[in-house]
């Protein structure tokens, strides 16, 4: 039962913030160990690009191959050859000692030496009356020193102390005897082999070489994967490809192959658009100019005023019906300043009367390749959208990164968040009445978002700071 407290109940069942809790709760598993973190915190620290994936997959195996070779090789090879070698030279000693038959005299340690150098290249020295160090100077290797512990024990049992610093390329063996201490002088050889050394440069060596293999041949596969990324970016940005053809290996050159005849049949249907509605335009304006030449022949009254005005409709409707299916055309991409574009459109908009407020951004960071009738008509939409239905127009030109952002602002009612996406589609009129006056031929918005995501970028409706509807057009660089 919970204790009741001036602070509320306390125990298993209540916490502080009202939640309750048991045991079942508590052993339940956090969010954080689910296997799904797991692997986005692995992912995080593996490559992104395919090149660098790649070079690991073919990376792993060499140096797991080379830790599993290493570790074969210190726990057979190098175990196996230190124990031969400790023993080897502890049996000499032993048979050195063996050899001395007491009394040990200087000259008897001498000419044991001369046999043991010719034979064994092993020296000798005697210290009569000598003891062994309280604390001996160790260098070598833990492995090295208890098998030659082992083998010393084994083979001698006597006290021993062994110094590898002491003389240059020599190790020295200081065997406790009941009259003195014998001192061993041995090359390091007898305790240590080239094969390590030789076995460490090999295995460094040729990963290395592996490696750099590795790397060209894979810089080799990737740069067709690259060219065809940069090719299929151009052509999504509605820039030229020009250059561009098929290699690599096989499944590379198939999707360069189905890029080429993608590109192909786009440009083509682009163009059969283009063809087509050159000639529909030719075959409505020949109707057009009959019926505006026999208006003209009949006068002024009340009943041609309204035909005129039906004919002058019915025009502006065909001109933004045709300019929304012809797109950005044939226009070539060229390098230009955004900010200039937007500077020279705004004077003309201000020429015609619009009050628009610019924010004109540093000189050359805004440069891009666009194709600038086209870009000019998408913004001109944008900024006759802002003073139609608004007293105040603000235009800015910035640069976020690697991308160009050209943000319309106006003081109007603005359009609900819901209906933003409703009002890009073609035709569609957000305003209920059908004077093109007030709400045009509902394309404005439709041929702007075609043009803009014909250069590779987009076009959004948000809401202004000035309280109305804010248009931006984002552009890559």
């Amino acid at each position: 039962m919970a204790e009741i407290t001036r602070d509320g109940p306390v125990g298993p069942s209540a916490r502080p913030d009202g939640a309750r809790t048991d045991a079942a709760s508590l052993s339940r598993p956090r969010a954080t160990d689910t296997p799904d973190r797991a692997k986005k915190r692995l992912k995080r620290f593996l490559p992104k690009t395919l090149f660098g994936r790649a070079l690991l997959i073919i990376v792993t195996p060499l140096v797991l191959m080379q830790a599993i070779s290493a570790y074969v090789f210190y726990e057979r090879h190098w175990e196996i050859m230190t124990r031969r070698l400790v023993h080897s030279l502890a049996g000499d000693i032993a048979f050195l000692v063996e050899e001395l038959r007491p009394p040990i005299t200087e000259e008897a340690v001498e000419e044991m030496s001369e046999r043991s150098i010719r034979h064994f290249d092993i020296e000798l020295h005697w210290r009569p009356e000598g003891i062994l160090p309280n604390q001996p100077n160790f260098s070598l290797f833990d492995q090295t020193q208890v098998a030659m512990l082992d083998a010393m024990q084994t083979k001698v049992h006597r006290p021993y102390v062994m110094n590898t610093d002491t003389i240059d390329r020599r190790i020295e063996i200081l065997v406790q005897l009941p009259s003195g201490v014998l001192q061993v002088i041995a090359h390091k050889k007898r305790l240590f082999t080239s094969t390590t050394y030789v076995f460490l440069l090999w295995m460094i060596g040729s990963s290395l070489v592996l490696f750099a293999i590795a790397i060209v041949f894979m810089r080799n596969q990737i740069r067709p994967i690259r060219r065809l990324s940069i090719a299929a970016r151009a052509f999504g940005l509605g820039r030229d490809v020009t250059g561009f053809k098929p290699e690599g290996a096989t499944e590379v050159r198939q999707a360069s192959a189905a890029f080429l005849q993608m590109r192909d049949r786009i440009n083509r249907q682009l163009t059969q658009r283009t063809e087509m509605l050159a000639g529909v335009s030719h075959d409505l304006r020949t109707p057009l100019t009959r019926m505006k030449l026999e208006l003209a022949m009949l006068g002024d009254n009340e009943d041609t005023a309204e035909l005129k005005a039906d004919v002058t409709e019915m025009e502006r409707m065909v001109e933004g019906y045709l300019a929304f299916a012809r797109g950005e055309g044939a226009e070539v991409p060229v390098e230009i300043d955004v900010g200039t574009l937007v500077n020279d459109l705004i004077a003309n908009e201000r020429r015609g009367g619009a009050r628009v407020v610019y924010e004109q951004p540093d000189d050359g960071t805004a440069a891009l390749p666009a194709r600038p009738d086209a870009l000019r008509r998408a913004v001109a939409n944008l900024i006759q959208n802002a003073a139609r239905y608004g007293s105040r127009v603000n235009v800015a030109v910035v640069r976020a990164g690697d991308t160009v952002e050209i943000m319309v602002d106006d003081d109007g009612t603005g359009i609900p968040p819901e209906k933003r996406e409703e009002a890009f589609q073609p035709f569609k009129r957000l305003e209920p009445s059908r004077n093109p006056e007030t709400g045009g031929t509902g394309l404005g918005l439709t041929i702007s978002r075609d043009i803009v995501r014909g250069h590779g970028g987009d076009l959004t409706l948000e809401g202004s700071p000035l309280g109305g509807l804010r248009a931006v057009i984002r552009l890559p660089i």
